[in-house]
């Protein structure tokens, strides 16, 4: 999830397509791995700040957590998020601090360990904290230094937690929030073929034990390896595009001891349009899919996010 600026907006005319690659996962709705998120190791000026507001749109068999004993799903769920991010200096590296809260509405129908079940509940979700740094390739620069910066290949790597404050009740199987911990270390690098860039990153989200999920019982869930790749392409005037691919595998449940055949062995395609405004905003739209479902989470997902830059002399 990697790619830095172009020259066309780091000097001003056009908003950050790095931040709004970075935001652009606030819009999947859905559990960390599945998420398609281009050009999120970039290089920014430092001292630069973003506000985001964005929605997305979700349906089909998807659940806010895959891992749940859910079958014959018929979900939808509608999305607002808001977002901060804040492009820091980490030991003479560029790197991004963000913070992302999500609020949605979830309806519809699905088989709940065989039993037809309906859920119309609106609430908050679980927010994520990232901490990202680009380890190689991507200096630490000021906004006056940023235009003489050519990328080429950048490594980075990022820790993002997410603590269990969304709604939560454990008499019910699907909820906004998840009521447990989980953290995900991600690397990834990116390479410049003007005005080409591929980028490939690799993570696995780890969980804690939730000890009152759903009647009372106790969920232990294994790691959620991920891996994903992207291409996108540099237009004039500061709009790219990405195609990217994404896998997910593993996941595995135990339920009071007891495991569940429910690992999960999945994949997703999506679209990725980055367009500026003027200097100081942008506008994202996505739109993903599934292509290959083992266990649950095959859905679809469109969504649009706005962006406000500032700071760093702008």
């Amino acid at each position: 999830m990697s790619l830095p600026l172009n020259s066309s907006s780091a000097r001003g005319r056009g908003a950050s397509p790095a931040a709004l690659a970075l935001l652009g996962s606030v819009l999947a709705a859905s559990a960390h791995a599945q998420e398609l998120e281009p050009r999120a190791y970039s290089n920014l000026p430092m001292g630069l700040n973003f506000l985001a507001s964005g929605y997305a749109h979700s349906q089909g068999g998807l659940s806010t957590d895959p891992s749940l004993p859910l079958t014959d799903a018929h979900l939808k769920i509608d999305t607002g998020v808001v977002a901060y991010v804040r492009a820091i200096d980490i030991a003479g590296n560029s790197g991004k601090f963000d913070v992302i809260v999500p609020y949605s509405h979830l309806s519809g129908t699905a088989l709940v360990a065989g039993q037809p079940r309906d859920r119309d509940i609106s609430g908050a979700g679980d927010p994520r904290i990232r901490l990202s740094v680009n380890f190689y390739g991507a200096p630490a620069l000021t906004l006056s230094e940023y235009p003489a910066f050519r990328p080429d290949l950048v490594i980075g790597a990022s820790v993002q937690v997410t603590p269990p404050w969304g709604q939560y009740d454990p008499s019910r199987a699907v909820n906004l929030g998840t009521h447990r911990w989980s953290i995900k270390p991600d690397v990834g690098f990116s390479k410049a073929f003007a005005p080409f860039t591929i980028d490939l990153t690799a993570g696995v989200t780890l969980f804690s034990r939730n000890d009152d999920y759903f009647g009372g019982q106790t969920l232990e869930q294994a790691p959620l390896y991920s891996a994903q790749v992207n291409l996108s392409y540099d237009f004039s005037g500061g709009i790219w595009a990405a195609l990217g691919a994404t896998f997910y595998a593993g996941g595995r449940t135990t339920v009071n001891d007891a495991p569940k055949d429910n690992a999960l062995g999945n994949s997703r395609i999506g679209l990725t349009v980055a367009v500026p405004i003027d200097r100081y905003y942008a506008i994202k739209f996505n739109a993903s899919s599934g292509i290959s479902t083992r266990t649950g989470t095959n859905f679809d997902t469109v969504g649009v996010v706005l962006q406000y830059r500032w700071g760093a002399g702008l």
